[in-house]
């Protein structure tokens, strides 16, 4: 099927981007950690540091969920924005939601994840025009792709939605607790997909399907790079910093 054979790459390419994603957005938390404890040489301050730094991404984060469950028509309990240690992690939100379907809890833990790669999307393509700063650097372009970078950077309030961006995108992520019924969910649907195939059902729905999202798939694939690059400079940023101010630290960051 053309359709899908043209739609494989982008889907490879997002599942690429949003794993560096995942991996640079833990690199961040434990790093922020590192360094404000060796400044400060306090546990708490270095975990309120990190929760600062996130702190629209986190309120958005517990938002999500929240959504997610009064519109399945789940009940919602205490909503908490504050950092908590529990045991190796760190909690630095929470919201108690009745249990519900597999399907709605499914929904309501990948609600964060969801609702904030839509506004990436929109922050990158609006407000950064991420779509040329990544195919230039997707195609080896660069030096092109980081003039692009910049200059979006500089442009009014640029570093303002670029802080929003940072701040969805690491606290997007879904946590222990909403991974948790995602496995059986994606266990019954690759499950499903095999059967599907097997049986010998059309794909055509599935390659329609792909044609309507490929543009919306594009977008975000784009706007992951661009927020995977701009992580990777405050990462190195970070990397320096604790070179100058804590060259040893004994300090083991929480997740």
């Amino acid at each position: 099927m053309p359709d899908i054979a043209a739609a494989l790459p982008i889907l490879i390419s997002l599942i690429l981007a949003f794993l560096a994603l995942a991996w640079l957005s833990r690199q961040i938390s434990l790093h922020v950690q590192r360094l404000f404890y060796a400044v400060t040489r306090s546990l708490d301050f270095a975990i309120l540091a990190l929760f600062l730094c996130l702190l629209p991404g986190i309120v958005l984060h517990e938002a999500a969920h929240w959504g997610m469950a009064r519109l399945l028509g789940l009940k919602t309990g205490k909503f908490r924005v504050w950092p908590k240690p529990q045991g190796r992690y760190i909690g630095l939100g929470s919201v108690s939601v009745q249990r519900g379907q597999l399907w709605q809890d499914s929904l309501v833990g990948l609600a964060p994840l969801i609702v904030g790669s839509i506004l990436i999307a929109l922050i990158g393509q609006q407000i950064f025009f991420a779509y040329q700063i990544s195919a230039s650097l997707v195609q080896g372009r660069i030096t092109e792709g980081l003039r692009l970078f910049w200059g979006a950077l500089g442009e009014p309030d640029g570093a303002l939605w670029a802080y929003l961006l940072f701040a969805i995108g690491n606290a997007m992520m879904p946590s222990a607790s909403d991974r948790e019924p995602l496995l059986p969910l994606l266990l019954y649907t690759g499950l499903a997909a095999l059967i599907y195939a097997l049986i010998g059902l059309p794909l055509s729905p599935l390659a329609s399907a792909l044609t309507w999202l490929i543009p919306m798939l594009e977008d975000l694939t784009s706007a992951f790079v661009f927020t995977v690059a701009l992580d990777v400079i405050i990462l190195l940023v970070l990397y320096g910093l604790e070179i100058l101010f804590a060259p040893r630290t004994a300090y083991h960051p929480k997740t």
